[in-house]
C-alpha cells in the first residue's frame, strides 16, 4: 500500500510506502504502519475503495474517524443572520395584498 498522487499514473511514482498486502495467503495478509496511515488521513489523503476497506479493517479508520469528529463539533457553529427590521413585515404585507 503506498500513498501517490492522484495524478501518478497506477504503477508510477508514489510518495511513501506505509504497508504490504498479499491476497494470495490464506487468509489474506495485510500490514500497514498505522501512524503512517493516519499522518496521511490527517493530511487529507483520499483512500480507494480497496484501500478503505484495509485501512477499516485493521482498525485504522476507526482511529482516525473519532479525530475528524471532534474538529467537525468544536469548529462548525451555525451562524445565525441578522434580519433588516420590517423585512419580514413588508413582505407578509405585500403578499396579503
Amino acid at each position: 500500500m503506498v500513498v501517490a498522487d492522484e495524478r501518478s499514473p497506477r504503477d508510477g511514482k508514489f510518495i511513501e510506502i506505509i504497508g504490504h498486502y498479499n491476497p494470495l495467503t490464506e487468509p489474506e495478509s495485510f500490514d500497514v504502519d498505522e501512524e503512517k496511515a493516519l499522518k496521511w488521513l490527517k493530511s487529507g489523503a483520499q483512500p480507494t475503495e480497496t484501500a478503505l476497506r484495509l485501512l477499516t479493517k485493521v482498525g485504522v479508520i476507526d482511529k482516525f474517524k473519532p479525530a475528524a469528529q471532534k474538529k467537525v463539533r468544536t469548529s462548525s457553529k451555525p451562524k445565525k443572520k441578522k434580519a433588516k427590521a420590517g423585512t419580514k413585515a413588508e413582505s407578509t404585507a405585500e403578499e396579503s395584498s
